[in-house]
């Protein structure tokens, strides 16, 4: 029996994670591997509900971080592959990254030359490899895009040394946000004319993330066909490294009406705050849905949402509803499994949410709520 969530009994603020949801996506992916025999990780800068790591796993072949303590917990929590990439790695760090990761990205010839000695007389056999930059991208937000001009991220061709590529297994790129498909085809067309060369001797090329595949219109059979492209040209294993993909449309923050104030429009105070709770709305930005509303206009009572921090830019955005809202009134969310919880924080002292998940068999689960020692412990 499927059972419909019941958002009024959900404590609030509260990320709530459908596991049903959670599901499809896994099974989307799952079924890509097996139908091109590329390898997916999860990008656990995107999402790292550990939680879910169990179940996660029996889709997935691992995770990828972007520095050690990422590394750890999919190493502890998730198993499999674990890899790593960082914009430069700290000394006192790398012995315990040679401990537990599988494959190491640089992201320059300067760090490979660095530790590659280190490496070689590890604990354990690892693959090394080297971020590119392909210097072509079509994302529209800057602060996302590494291949911006004066990126710090990648090898561009003109730096590129391949007098150093002994030792070096694999080539990683990422350039993708939230993107179809198309735009990975002509990306891989780029990467192909600079660095394709580079590619003999091989055994495995890294897409990285950003590729958008369980949304409902994202384009699968264009993907497969590079897939194979890259896996038949090349002679390699193919990773893929999507964050937002695998819990897409997967999770709700729920919150509440505290109050109301009225300044030239009418304005809601909730207890889920922007800065603090969903950064990506203000840093993206962008506005989320919220169930039953619409936009300004669409329904007789428009309200202004904001959070309850001293940010006057606190600011979820302008919502209209077919009824007018109440002081203790639930608010939902929808998409907020991503970029919520790596990210959040406790500015102003304001309460981090609760997590939660919900499948049909044991309906509502709170897994963990937070305190004032989780905000006093932060600080010093």
């Amino acid at each position: 029996m499927v059972k419909e969530i019941d958002f009024s009994k959900v404590p609030t603020p509260c990320y709530l994670l459908d596991e049903r949801l959670l599901i499809k996506n896994l099974s989307t992916l799952r079924g890509l591997t097996e139908r091109t025999g590329c390898r997916i990780l999860l990008a656990q800068k995107s999402f790292a509900m550990f939680y879910e790591y169990p179940l996660i796993k029996k889709y997935l072949h691992g995770t990828t971080a972007s520095g050690l303590f990422e590394a750890k917990l999919g190493y502890e929590e998730m198993g499999g592959e674990v890899h790593i990439f960082s914009p430069a790695y700290l000394d006192h760090e790398f012995d315990e990254i040679l401990q537990i990761c599988d494959h190491i990205v640089f992201n320059s010839f300067a760090q490979w030359r660095r530790f590659k000695d280190r490496v070689k007389q590890g604990p354990r056999p690892i693959s090394c490899g080297l971020r590119v930059n392909p210097e072509y991208s079509e994302q529209e937000h800057g602060i996302y895009d590494p291949a911006a001009p004066g990126s710090r991220l990648g090898v561009t061709l003109a730096n590129f040394e391949p007098e150093l590529l002994e030792g070096i297994e694999g080539l990683h790129f990422h350039t993708l946000c939230e993107q179809n498909s198309d735009v990975l085809a002509r990306t891989l067309k780029v990467f192909d004319e600079k660095f394709g060369t580079f590619m003999k001797g091989m055994k495995w090329l890294n897409l990285g993330g950003g590729h958008h595949i369980t949304r409902p219109d994202y384009d699968l059979a264009t993907l497969e066909k590079f897939l194979h492209f890259a896996r038949e040209k090349y002679g390699v294993q193919v990773y893929l490294e999507p964050g937002e993909a695998v819990v897409l449309n997967c999770g709700y923050l729920v919150a509440r009406v505290l109050d109301f104030v009225h300044n030239g429009l009418d304005i809601a105070i909730l207890d889920t705050s922007a800065a603090c709770h969903m950064p990506d709305v203000l840093e993206m930005p962008y506005r989320p849905q919220i169930i039953g509303s619409g936009l300004p206009g669409d329904f007789p009572y428009t309200y202004r949402l904001g959070g309850p921090t001293c940010l006057a830019g606190d600011i979820i955005g302008d919502y209209s509803f077919p009824q007018p809202l109440k002081a203790g009134d639930p608010l939902v969310f929808c998409d907020m499994a991503h970029y919520t919880m790596v990210k959040n924080n406790t500015f102003n002292g304001i309460k981090l949410p609760s997590i939660g998940v919900f499948n049909d068999r044991d309906g509502l689960k709170i897994i963990k709520e937070f305190g004032y020692y989780d905000f006093k412990n932060r600080l010093s």
